[in-house]
């Protein structure tokens, strides 16, 4: 792979393939109260450097990378257990605003981030963590075959999507209202277009 791509790239793209084309192919950003209370609560670990809890070390805002998946990014935090000095554990913490979302791109970009810790490091990480900001509770995350065989999956056809500089074309998903880029995509006009124009096409 010819370069190195945000993980955070990688969650746009699970949400919605266009969304990533937009932001990270035409540049195209807009905030909203999402996403803006996903910037402020990301403040509180984005300060690079550790502490001690409860037998645990934790890094704040370790950088992460794989050359093997072309990745690049950080972790929010990354907890490390030692037993005589020893690494015996690894997790990375992923912080999220609201509730457990209902799609794969959470998991996904957390799984990310495990797959580059295990390159850079060359330990196992069986296990990671969503702390939910809404709830204030965490959510276990397993990196079992499937989500890895997903994850790589995906990080294949981003880098495909970047490479090629194509934008999707708008498609009405669920997810689009709550995306910050909703005004500007307007799948809304996009889908009756369409609708029209095919309508129109096949008419007796």
């Amino acid at each position: 792979m010819s370069e190195l791509i945000q993980i955070s790239a990688l969650n746009q793209f699970l949400y919605c393939n266009r969304r990533a084309a937009l932001i990270h192919v035409d540049g195209v950003f807009k905030h909203n109260e999402h996403t803006v209370a996903g910037e402020l609560l990301h403040k509180q670990v984005d300060l690079p450097g550790y502490e001690h809890r409860a037998g645990w070390k934790l890094l704040r805002a370790l950088p992460v990378f794989s050359q093997n998946l072309g990745l690049s990014g950080k972790a929010d935090i990354v907890e490390v257990l030692y037993e005589n000095k020893k690494i015996i554990a690894t997790r990375p913490v992923e912080y999220k605003k609201g509730k457990v979302s209902k799609w794969m791109n959470d998991r996904v970009q957390l799984c990310a981030q495990a797959l580059c810790l295990e390159e850079m490091f060359g330990i196992e990480v069986k296990e990671g963590m969503i702390f939910h900001a809404k709830s204030n509770k965490r959510t276990v995350v397993n990196f079992d075959a499937a989500l890895r065989e997903n994850t790589k999956n995906a990080v294949i056809q981003l880098h495909s999507l970047l490479e090629s500089n194509q934008i999707p074309k708008a498609e009405l998903k669920p997810q689009c209202e709550g995306c910050s880029l909703h005004e500007i995509c307007l799948p809304e006009i996009s889908s009756k277009a369409e609708k029209k124009m095919l309508n129109d096409l096949y008419k007796v």
